[in-house]
């Protein structure tokens, strides 16, 4: 955990100041994709949002201290004009610098404290194993998530349920949730699906994705698919940071095998992460 560790000292010492989402990263000594997987999976947030809430916070901690002159609270905390930090504040607070300053806080919980990894959702993981795979095609439902709206994930699979065995050629039994199009504000695409032929025609409304050949670590989730964040929490705050593997980017999924049991959540599930030494 130590490269998040480093990049929430370099927030915390330097927030105030124009610092970009590349100046964090150099400073964890990882890649942007892999700060803002990791730092996404483990807070919910985007690593710049995170930033935004932080520099607004000690402005409003500033005017709740009477303040008088918002600009140059704007200017302490990285705003080059009052218009600019006027909007942040608001789409932030709900309401402007004055308001604030005049009557006080409307939602305190609203403020951003100082980052705390949660290290009660570490869990201890079976050493991956390593797979050169080949090329395969998904297709199914697709939707775009963050991770403050992941939540609606298995809404898309009891959506897609119906088409498995019935997915126009489809390859085998087995299912699959894949991740693809990482951004850095945290949002992602995510495919409920079933491997197909590529020449398979299908169905209006239908996405595909074509996942090339990568290697892969592939991680083992045990139990119930409700504590699936555990292991995703403990695999980008915990494991990629003290391997010598490093995740790449490229599209990632979920495999649900015929040892999984897709009506009571129960069974094994591998998430399998591109990985490049």
């Amino acid at each position: 955990m130590q490269f998040i560790e480093r990049a929430i000292w370099f927030i915390e010492t330097r927030f105030a100041d124009d610092i970009t989402l590349d100046d964090i990263a150099n400073i964890g000594g990882v890649s942007r994709f892999h700060l803002s997987r990791s730092f996404g999976t483990m807070t919910g947030q985007s690593v710049m949002t995170y930033v935004r809430g932080r520099r607004l916070t000690l402005a409003a901690q500033k005017l709740l201290d009477g303040a008088p002159d918002i600009l140059s609270v704007a200017l302490d905390v990285g705003y080059a004009s009052h218009e600019a930090f006027t909007r942040a504040f608001r789409d932030h607070f709900g309401q402007t610098p004055e308001q604030m300053r005049a009557h006080g806080i409307a939602d305190p919980d609203l403020l951003v404290a100082p980052l705390r990894i949660d290290e009660t959702l570490l869990a201890a993981l079976p050493e991956p194993r390593i797979v050169d795979a080949a090329p395969l095609r998904v297709a199914g439902f697709s939707e775009r998530y963050t991770f403050a709206t992941n939540e609606g994930i298995p809404a898309l699979w009891q959506r897609f349920s119906p088409y498995v065995g019935h997915m126009p050629g489809q390859v085998g039994s087995t299912t699959y949730g894949v991740v693809a199009d990482f951004e850095d504000d945290c949002s992602f695409g995510y495919l409920a699906g079933v491997e197909v032929l590529p020449t398979a025609d299908l169905d209006e409304g239908m996405a595909y994705i074509d996942i090339p050949a990568q290697r892969y670590a592939v991680f083992a989730h045990e139990g119930h698919i409700s504590t699936m964040r555990r292991t995703a929490y403990s695999i980008w705050a915990h494991y990629f940071p003290t391997s010598t593997l490093i995740p790449t980017g490229g599209p990632s999924f979920e495999r649900y095998g015929a040892e999984h049991d897709a009506q009571t959540g129960h069974g094994l599930v591998e998430v399998w992460v591109p990985v490049a030494r």
